[in-house]
C-alpha cells in the first residue's frame, strides 16, 4: 500500500512538474492582454499591400520590445493560425498557402502580441488584401555588385515566387568571369529567350525550340552588337539597340556617375534568316534611338529617341521622347511615319524603359531629369501612359525619393515588378505591386525572402527583374559550353 501511495505521489508530482514546464513554455496570450493604439513596426513594411494568392510567405522582423511574440494570421471570423517567435517571423509555407488559396479576394489580418514583464500587449492588426489573380511563378534577374567598372561574381538567377527556391540560369565563373546581361524572354516564356556575354566569349546566347546557339549580332556597319533586346510576340524577330556607351564621374553631384550614349540606333534581328535589318526612321545619325519595345499584338515598335548632341559636353541636356512606329511582321517592314507618345519638350524629362501592358491599354516607363541611364538618378520615377486617353501621370503610389527604374509586367497584366533603390540608395531591389483593372497601382511589396534579414546582409543588386511563366531548364553548363563555342555571324539584310 505504501508503495502504491509513493508511486501515486510520484506520478502526481511528475504531472505537476510537466504542467509547470508546459505552462512556462506556452506563450499564448491570455484574455488579460491590453490593446495598443499603434501598429507594430515590422520589416520589411509589407502591411497594407495587395498580395497574390500564390506568393511565398511574407516573412518579416518585429521591431518592437518584447521577450516573446505571438503572431496570428486570420481571415476574420473564418480561419486562422498562430506562430510563436522572438521577433523573426518565418511563416510555415503549408499554413500560409492554405489560407491564401482558400480565401482569395478576402482580407488577411495579422495580429501581433508582445510579451512584457507586465503581461501581454496586442498591437493594432495589420491588413493585407489577397488578390484572386495569381502572379507568374518565376522571376529572373541578374545579381551583381553595384559597381562602376568592375565586378566579381555575377550570375543570372531564377527565383520561384511560390517558395524560396533560387537557381542559377548562368554564372560568370563558368566563362572566365565574363560579364553577362540583358536577359530577355519572348512572352515571358523560358522556352524562348536570350542573353549577352561580354568581354571573354562575347556573343548573344539564343534559345529557341530547346536549342542554344551563339550569335554575333554585330553585322557590318553596326555601332555595336545588339543591346537591350525585346522579342516580337510571334518569336521570330528581336529588336535591339546598338549603342556606343561611355560613363563619367562627378566629384560633387547628387548622382555620382553618369552613363550615356555617344550614338545609338535600333536594329531588328531575324532568328529565321540570321539577318539584321533596320529603317531610316529608327536608325539615324541625327538621333539617338534606344530601348525598343513591342506592342502585345506585334503591330507596333515603341522606342526612345533623342536629338543627337555632342557628348559628353551636353549630357545633361539630352532628353528622350517615347515614339512608336507601325510594323508588319509578315513582310518585316515598317510604316512610313513615327508618332510621338511622350514628348520631352512638354514634360521637361527624359524617357527610358517603356513596357506595354499585355492588354495594350497602358505603358509604364521611367522618367528622369535627363539622360538614358536612370538607375543612377535619384529623381527617376515610374510613370503611366494611358493609351486610350493619352493621359500621363506619375505613379506616386509606388515611387519613392530614390530611383525607380526597370519594370516588367506579369502575363495577366495584374502585377508589375520594378527596380528600386529606396532601401539604402545604393542597391537595387525588386518590388512588386498589384495593378488593378481601373489602371491603379497599389502599394508595392519587397520580394520576400526566407530570412527577412536577407537584404541587410546581401551585397548584390538585383538587375533587370523579368517575370517568367516557368523554370529555365537549360543548365548553366550547357550555356557555358555554347558560350565557349564559335558565334554565328549575323548578316546585314
Amino acid at each position: 500500500m505504501n508503495k502504491y501511495i509513493k508511486r501515486l505521489v510520484s506520478i502526481s508530482t511528475a504531472f505537476v512538474l510537466l504542467t509547470m514546464i508546459w505552462s512556462a513554455c506556452s506563450y499564448k496570450p491570455n484574455k488579460l492582454y491590453s490593446d495598443a493604439e499603434q501598429y507594430a513596426n515590422i520589416y520589411p513594411a509589407y502591411e497594407g499591400t495587395v498580395i497574390p494568392r500564390n506568393i511565398a510567405p511574407l516573412n518579416f522582423m518585429i521591431r518592437e520590445e518584447g521577450s516573446r511574440f505571438i503572431v496570428r494570421f486570420a481571415i476574420a471570423g473564418k480561419d486562422s493560425f498562430d506562430i510563436s517567435c522572438k521577433g523573426k517571423v518565418q511563416i510555415p509555407l503549408k499554413k500560409w498557402k492554405r489560407l491564401l488559396d482558400k480565401y482569395p479576394n478576402d482580407q488577411l489580418n495579422i495580429s501581433i502580441f508582445a510579451k512584457h514583464a507586465s503581461g501581454w500587449m496586442r498591437y493594432q492588426p495589420l491588413q493585407f488584401t489577397i488578390a484572386e489573380e495569381i502572379i507568374d511563378p518565376y522571376l529572373a534577374y541578374r545579381l551583381i555588385e553595384p559597381g562602376y567598372e568592375s565586378w566579381g561574381k555575377m550570375g543570372i538567377y531564377q527565383r520561384c515566387l511560390e517558395n524560396f527556391d533560387e537557381t542559377p540560369v548562368m554564372l560568370n565563373r563558368l566563362t572566365d568571369q565574363s560579364c553577362m546581361n540583358c536577359h530577355s524572354f519572348c512572352n515571358n516564356s523560358p522556352q524562348t529567350m536570350l542573353f549577352h556575354i561580354r568581354k571573354y566569349h562575347a556573343g548573344t546566347l539564343l534559345v529557341k525550340d530547346g536549342n542554344v546557339s551563339k550569335i554575333n549580332t554585330r553585322a557590318q556597319g553596326m555601332l555595336s552588337a545588339g543591346v537591350y533586346p525585346r522579342w516580337h510576340p510571334e518569336g521570330r524577330y528581336v529588336a535591339f539597340s546598338a549603342n556606343t556607351t561611355r560613363q563619367i564621374f562627378h566629384s560633387s553631384h547628387t548622382n555620382k556617375v553618369e552613363v550615356f550614349d555617344e550614338a545609338s540606333d535600333i536594329v531588328i534581328y531575324d532568328t529565321e534568316t540570321n539577318a539584321v535589318f533596320t529603317n531610316s526612321l529608327i536608325h539615324s545619325s541625327q538621333s539617338f534611338e534606344t530601348f525598343p519595345e513591342w506592342s502585345p499584338d506585334g503591330r507596333y515598335l515603341y522606342f526612345c529617341s533623342a536629338k543627337a548632341r555632342p557628348m559628353p559636353h551636353e549630357y545633361d541636356s539630352l532628353r528622350y521622347d517615347l515614339l512608336r512606329i507601325a510594323f508588319d511582321a509578315s513582310t518585316g517592314s515598317f510604316g512610313n511615319r513615327v508618332d510621338t507618345l511622350v514628348s520631352s519638350a512638354l514634360t521637361g524629362k527624359s524617357v527610358a524603359h517603356a513596357r506595354v501592358s499585355p492588354d495594350d491599354k497602358y505603358v509604364v516607363f521611367c522618367m528622369s531629369d535627363y539622360g538614358t541611364f536612370p538607375v543612377w538618378h535619384r529623381e527617376a520615377d515610374l510613370y503611366l501612359l494611358n493609351l486610350e486617353t493619352d493621359e500621363i501621370r506619375n505613379l506616386t503610389e509606388i515611387n519613392s525619393n530614390q530611383s525607380e527604374t526597370y519594370n516588367s509586367w506579369s502575363t495577366n497584366g495584374r502585377w508589375i515588378v520594378f527596380s528600386s533603390r529606396r532601401m539604402d540608395g545604393t542597391f537595387t531591389r525588386p518590388y512588386i505591386c498589384y495593378f488593378d483593372t481601373e489602371g491603379n497601382a497599389h502599394k508595392p511589396f519587397l520580394l520576400p525572402q526566407k530570412d527577412p534579414m536577407y537584404y541587410d546582409f546581401s551585397m548584390k543588386s538585383f538587375n533587370i527583374p523579368e517575370f517568367i511563366t516557368g523554370k529555365v531548364e537549360i543548365s548553366p553548363y550547357e550555356f557555358a559550353k555554347a558560350a565557349k563555342g564559335n558565334a554565328i555571324d549575323a548578316i546585314l539584310r
